[in-house]
């Protein structure tokens, strides 16, 4: 079964969420990405200033992911996500209009709190609306996140060169026609309502030792995941002496994800598919930031041939982390849900995002320092050895569980084969 085969066998609900999610990373990376430039460069505001309304972004998006959850339990993930899109669409569009430093904290607020309701709705829908084919549905999901991610980020890119604001409105108009698609064609999401206080049901999760030992131990995944924005791009500038050079590997990654993420969960299934494959996926990760270090502070290239050379461990990196990525990612979506009773699995994914935020947060602050530290003391390949390290970190971790048996056990059916 191909890829287009396997999203049209889906029912029309998970079909139209793919498509959600496609357009929440469209809009996210038409706009977030150029912000801070239109904040700074075309509005004159001070650094500060301008991470501060960058913080609002993430804080009200992070500390907020768990209330996404609670809600998509409490209420139905059919209300939560088309409400979500709709306080997209208005944050995208105060973003057109920002004139000043409290429009842009509020536009920053609602936008935040759009992805707060949005994401853990989204992958708790999809988890019971394909209880069987949760791998694989998970794994179109991690295409279409990926796919809109660049392509966000590519006509972003255009539209940045005319006018911010026009990155804004389409941002707005996509959000605004994703909330209309699912107000009239979304089911009611089919899980009956959580009961009880919802610190009660906080505090059940947290007490689940199992996922919070798993939540802990996943924390190297999303600070790798996020260096495609961080260490990598700035490798790719300097190894190839060209500006532009950033965005050559999310592209080559992406095409990759689209080409491969099906075939690489076939694969998967077809070898045991078992919680083992999270720990190697992870090891796969860590080990995708070895190959760039062969290129770690080497002098600028001259002529192309040189820039060419240089981008080859960076490509190579880039190939293994996204493979990583397919290996880990669908069964890590999968085994959230399971740890708990299905009413909560709004809550689990939300807490779960909590984690995942502040861990990718806390990575880059890191990496960071890591590469400051590195250029400063002549030891240019720290960053990289610090991202290994959260990898094989990560996987030792999650293989430990696994020799434990902490994690479910419960498993869906097979992918399809081709």
């Amino acid at each position: 079964m191909g890829t287009l085969q396997s999203f049209r066998s889906f029912p029309v609900s998970v079909r139209l969420l793919l498509i959600n999610q496609f357009g929440i990373d469209f809009g996210f990376f038409l706009v977030i990405p150029y912000l801070a430039s239109h904040l700074g460069q075309g509005l004159g505001l001070s650094a500060g200033v301008v991470g501060v309304v960058l913080g609002v972004r993430n804080v009200s998006s992070q500390c907020m992911f768990v209330l996404g959850g609670s809600a998509t339990d409490r209420v139905g993930a059919h209300r939560v996500i088309p409400a979500g899109c709709l306080l997209g669409a208005l944050g995208y569009a105060l973003f057109s209009t920002i004139g000043g430093v409290p429009t842009a904290l509020a536009a920053s607020m609602l936008s935040g709190l759009a992805a707060a309701l949005m994401y853990p709705a989204v992958r708790a829908y999809v988890a019971v609306a394909a209880p069987d084919r949760r791998a694989e549905a998970f794994a179109l999901h991690n295409m279409a996140s990926t796919t809109g991610s660049l392509g966000g980020m590519l006509l972003g890119g255009l539209l940045f060169v005319v006018d911010f604001r026009l990155c804004a409105l389409a941002a707005s108009g996509i959000s605004l026609l994703l909330a209309i698609a699912q107000l009239r064609t979304l089911p009611p999401h089919r899980i009956r309502p959580a009961r009880g206080k919802v610190l009660r049901d906080w505090s059940e999760v947290l007490g689940n030792r199992g996922f919070l030992t798993f939540a802990i131990a996943m924390v190297g995944m999303s600070a790798m995941e996020n260096q495609v924005f961080l260490l990598l791009p700035q490798a790719a500038r300097e190894a190839s002496g060209w500006s532009r050079a950033a965005g050559v590997l999310p592209v080559l990654g992406t095409a990759v994800n689209v080409i491969f993420q099906m075939r690489v969960a076939r694969y998967v299934c077809a070898h045991g598919r078992d919680t083992r494959w999270v720990s190697r996926g992870l090891a796969l990760m860590g080990l995708s930031f070895l190959p760039p270090v062969l290129v770690a502070g080497i002098p600028e290239p001259v002529g192309a041939r040189d820039a060419v050379l240089h981008m080859l461990p960076l490509a190579m990196g880039t190939l293994l982390l996204y493979t990583g990525v397919m290996v880990a990612q669908p069964t890590v979506m999968e085994l959230i849900p399971l740890f708990g009773r299905e009413t909560l699995t709004g809550t689990y994914f939300g807490l779960y995002y909590v984690f995942s935020g502040l861990a990718a947060a806390a990575g880059n602050a890191l990496v960071g320092w890591a590469m400051d530290t590195g250029q400063q003391t002549g030891r240019p390949w720290l960053p990289w050895m610090c991202c290994t390290g959260f990898g094989l970190a990560s996987a030792v971790a999650t293989a430990w569980l696994h020799r434990m048996r902490a994690l479910p056990t419960e498993r869906a059916t097979a992918v399809p084969a081709v």
